[in-house]
Parts: C-alpha cells; structure tokens; sequence
C-alpha cells in the first residue's frame, strides 16, 4: 500500500500533470487578467486627471502579488512539513499574517510617500496626506485579500489533491493583479471626491 502511494505522489511530480494541471488554471486567469486592463481604460480620466496616481498602479498591483505569494509559499512549506493546521488557533498562522500586514504597511506607507516625490518632480503634484491615505487604505485593504486568498488557495489545493507550489503562486498574484487595480481605483475615487 505505501508503495501504491509513492508512485501515486511520483506520478504528479511529471510535466503532462503539471501542464494538466496548470494549463487550465493559466487559461482562466489569463482571461481574469484582461479585466485589470478594462478597468483601468474605464478609469483613464480619474488617472489622467491625477497622474501622480499613474505611479501608484504597478507597484501597487506588483505588492498585493508579491504579499500573497510570500504568504502562499510559507502555507505551502508548512503543508508540506505537516505542520500546517486550518485551525484559527494555529499561532504561527497568525504570526504570519501579521508579518504580511506589517509588511505591508510599510511598504504602502513608503510608497505613498515614494509617489508624492516623483509627482513633485514629473507630474501635478497631490497632497502627501492624499496620497498616503490611498496609498495605505488600498494597500491594506489588498493585502487582506491578498491573505484571504492565500489561505483559500493552499486549502482548496490541499483539499483537492494538487500540489500548493504548483497553484497557489500563479492564482493569487494574478487575482492580486486584479484586485489591486480595482482596490486602487476604488479608494482613489472615494479619497478624491
């Protein structure tokens, strides 16, 4: 029996499973992705009419991708090892969720004052207080997400037999990708009007 269950484990380790596996997954989000870039032609005047915000965009999309596959990875290592529990009392879960949002409110707060610099120098400048509040409240907002996702990506492929390095990485950063724009403009809009 326990050989059965090492050819089994060996037999998703080959590149027609993986590309099996992957390549639908792939499709999917690459469809999702195009949404990202609807959105943001939907919001050309709001972007245009603050191009200091043009700055916020890639790295803002980048990061939320960037948090949730850190998160991801770490979830994954720890399914791996066995360590991992989908318990609310795991204390070392928590601790990671709280590394990314501390991480994230660093990197959002650096950014936000990042993006007031370049605007001062490139662009029509906007408040520092603006621009720190978009730059923060869309961060940690996405980085919530961000989590969420991580957490039900590693559980759904953990549930589903798949290998989490294979499917979590790829769906939240391309969702995080998404979502960001959408985050962004959202708190944009609201911060500005």
């Amino acid at each position: 029996m326990a050989a059965a269950d090492a050819d089994d484990a060996l037999d998703t380790w080959t590149i027609s499973h993986i590309v099996g596996t992957m390549f639908p997954i792939l499709i999917g989000l690459s469809m999702l992705e195009m949404g990202s870039g609807y959105v943001l032609e939907k919001l050309q005047a709001t972007y245009l009419g603050n191009p200091t915000l043009l700055v916020l965009v890639p790295v803002m999309i980048g990061m939320g991708g960037n948090l949730g596959a850190i998160l991801s990875s770490r979830l994954s290592t720890r399914l791996h090892l066995g360590v991992l529990e989908f318990d609310v009392r795991d204390e070392v879960l928590w601790t990671n969720v709280l590394a990314i949002l501390g991480l994230a409110a660093t990197v959002f707060s650096a950014l936000g004052v990042a993006a007031w610099v370049v605007g001062q120098l490139i662009a029509e400048p906007m408040a520092l207080s603006e621009l720190l509040l978009i730059s923060i409240s869309s961060g940690m907002s996405l980085a919530v997400i961000a989590i969420g996702l991580s957490l039900a990506a590693t559980y759904v492929s953990y549930t589903r037999g798949l290998d989490p390095d294979d499917t979590t990485i790829p769906v939240v950063t391309n969702l995080c990708d998404i979502l960001g724009v959408v985050v962004l403009s959202g708190v944009a809009i609201v911060v500005l009007n």
